[in-house]
């Protein structure tokens, strides 16, 4: 099975966020790799110029700090846009290599690819790789200077790739899009410059940014609107963790082989304020650099749930960690409150859930807290990129510049139907106003050109879902307006490789705590041996990069 655009949003959403640090323009303590420094980022930027040439059915909302809701469609626009005049390829040929999660499409007799490369006016070879494996294929291409024209790399993969170096293998594209000059690429300009900010490094444009939004979340918590519902609860009286905790008991009935909860740790770190991301700091009230393991928070939150796993709360299968069948455990309604990533809550998702259960429905609960001042704080705008190769010619980068702007047409134009679902009665149809694969798509059309560069990500309607779309819509629209940024936002923090390793104790001693393996009363011991073997001299890093280059915030 192809890993599509929607099941691609769902593994970033969590995913995202355990590499967040490494996802912004990047910042050390010392000159050399790595320093950006805020007035370089003012001059490397792209200016911003949003494309308006096609309405969605539900607006973007303007939330909190610069954030905002995605663009929701009911249906593809009956008279798509064309956003790109001409051919934008001069007939040049170009390999790339991008990631895959699921089974590769062949490339012989394909329909989808001769009709994209036929309308961008240039050859583009394919090279789609394993995703699961994708870590350990770059190193050795990068060693052996082996990389193709165009690469796609995804944040969490640049870990051992020594990435502050290693990005100099590819083309500076500041000279080509920073500044007023990127107005020469309509849909590139039409980018958010959160966006654009995540793809600096060395004080050098490098990036096209891949699959970014105006507000990226780690995951929020989401309940079985059905059966809440049956039993007579409104979900909008589920403001802090003591009306969550209620449910626990109202919800859960061992007998009849349902539990309130599976493991929604990672959502209690909204409420409780502590971050997601194993590698995240924050600021507390007296201004004191803290780690997540520091926070009230994170203990606040052990505590509350290892009382509903000892209440029996929690499915038994969510505390042996088993959460390859969580999506089955909801869908069937052995629990009816769990956390997932935004991308959990699409058209596929009620399509299957229907399936367990024709009344299925699932919602998120508005944000709760526990002082009734809800906060989320926002993930990197973008945590996937394109590069281009540095050995490419002048005009060679400005081609593939200009095959960037058609990959990166809004939803609603001509452009974007040709390079995400190929050829008209080939590769899709048209279903009540949407494009839908054929059986033949199915197999020829996966995330391929969409891994280069993406327009800003829309919410659509999948498998005839309309309702979700109008549910999430307004959810989101709600949540933005308590959109916050945590500390070094969009800053690409290096971190001393000496540190890599100290936080696995601590993910490994949180995880035996929340089911219930060790007693609370062994947290303040590890987190102890934590500040010791690196935890204290890592703040004293922080504390150096806030005094150069500040928080982000």
């Amino acid at each position: 099975m192809k890993l599509d655009r929607r099941q691609l949003l769902a593994l970033t959403g969590l995913g995202a966020a355990s590499t967040v640090l490494a996802a912004c323009g990047d910042a050390k303590t010392s000159s050399g790799p790595g320093t950006t420094t805020q007035d370089q980022l003012t001059k490397l930027l792209p200016a911003y110029a949003p494309n308006e040439l096609v309405k969605a059915d539900i607006p973007s909302v303007n939330g909190a700090n610069g954030f905002f809701s995605n663009p929701a469609f009911l249906k593809y626009p009956a008279n798509p846009v064309t956003t790109v005049n001409g051919v934008p390829g001069k007939g040049g040929s170009y390999t790339t290599m991008t990631p895959l999660w699921g089974a590769i499409p062949s490339a012989s007799g394909n329909a989808y690819y001769a009709e994209v490369n036929k309308v961008l006016g240039a050859t583009l070879k394919l090279q789609p790789a394993d995703g699961s494996n994708y870590d350990k294929v770059l190193p050795t291409l990068f060693a052996g200077d082996k990389l193709s024209d165009w690469v796609q790399i995804p944040s969490w993969n640049m870990g051992n790739l020594g990435f502050a170096d290693a990005v100099n293998k590819f083309a500076d594209l500041g000279p080509y899009l920073s500044g007023d000059a990127i107005k020469a690429y309509p849909n590139l300009a039409a980018i958010p410059t959160s966006a654009w900010q995540c793809c600096i490094w060395n004080g050098k444009l490098f990036g096209l940014p891949v699959y970014y939004s105006g507000a990226t979340i780690a995951g929020t918590l989401f309940h079985r609107k059905d059966i809440l519902a049956k039993e007579g609860i409104n979900p909008d009286d589920i403001k802090t963790p003591a009306d969550l905790a209620e449910l626990g008991k109202q919800l859960t009935s061992a007998a009849a082989g349902r539990w309130a909860f599976d493991d929604v740790f990672d959502s209690l770190g909204q409420i409780y304020k502590f971050p997601v991301d194993p590698n995240r700091w924050v600021i507390d009230e007296g201004g004191k650099i803290i780690h997540r393991y520091e926070t009230p928070g994170i203990l606040e939150a052990l505590e509350w749930y290892q009382t509903q796993a000892k209440a029996g709360h929690v499915h038994p299968d969510a505390l042996a960690d088993k959460k390859e069948d969580a999506k089955q455990r909801f869908w069937s309604g052995k629990v009816v409150v769990t956390g997932d990533g935004p991308g959990a809550w699409k058209g596929d998702d009620a399509k299957s859930g229907k399936a367990a259960n024709p009344s299925y429905d699932r919602q998120a609960f508005k944000l709760l807290s526990t002082d009734g001042k809800p906060q989320i704080w926002m993930n990197p705008s973008a945590g996937m990129y394109s590069f281009l190769n540095a050995k490419l010619s002048a005009d060679q980068i400005k081609e593939c510049l200009s095959i960037a702007n058609y990959l990166a047409a809004p939803y609603g134009s001509k452009e974007y139907l040709t390079v995400n679902f190929g050829v008209e009665g080939t590769d899709y149809t048209m279903v009540d106003g949407n494009p839908v694969l054929t059986e033949r798509g199915s197999k020829e059309v996966a995330t391929t050109y969409q891994f280069l560069i993406t327009p800003i990500s829309p919410t659509t309607v999948i498998a005839g879902q309309t309702q979700v779309v109008k549910d999430y819509a307004a959810w989101e629209a709600d949540m933005v307006k308590y959109a916050a940024k945590p500390a070094f936002y969009g800053m690409n923090v290096t971190e001393p490789a000496q540190y890599a390793s100290i936080n696995q104790p601590m993910v490994d001693l949180v995880k035996d705590i929340r089911y219930g393996r060790k007693p609370i009363s062994a947290y303040q011991e590890g987190l102890k041996t934590w500040k010791a073997q690196g935890g204290d001299q890592l703040r004293a890093f922080y504390e150096d990069i806030r005094s150069k280059y500040g928080t982000g915030q």
